[in-house]
């Protein structure tokens, strides 16, 4: 939306990609991160997507947005008197010892 795709290249590629081939990475991204698990492409769709120069659907609203600008998120917060808090918790999985008898 910021027209400044090269922003997300790593700075060892430098100027060795081409910006056509970044475009269509961020375009294909975007459609595997829909809201609607049904509007994202398989594994096979975006094999396709990449391999070859057909036009891309364009991608609908995210599954996930974090507002960027915080002037902008601070102010639009004031506007509304409620509020959500995102939480992430994290399960560690360890196996269990086997008792051999």
């Amino acid at each position: 939306m910021e027209e400044r795709p090269l922003e997300l290249v790593d700075d060892i590629q430098g100027e060795s990609c081409a910006l056509s081939e970044v475009l269509r990475c961020i375009h294909v991204a975007l459609l595997c991160v829909q809201q609607r698990p049904d509007d994202r492409p398989s594994m096979s769709t975006v094999v396709l997507m990449f391999g070859s120069d057909t036009v891309l659907p364009q991608p609908k609203q995210p599954g996930f947005f974090t507002e960027r600008n915080v002037v902008d998120a601070e102010s639009s917060a004031s506007k509304n008197d409620s509020s959500t808090k995102n939480e992430i918790t994290i399960t560690l999985l360890e196996p269990r010892d086997l008792e051999l008898s």
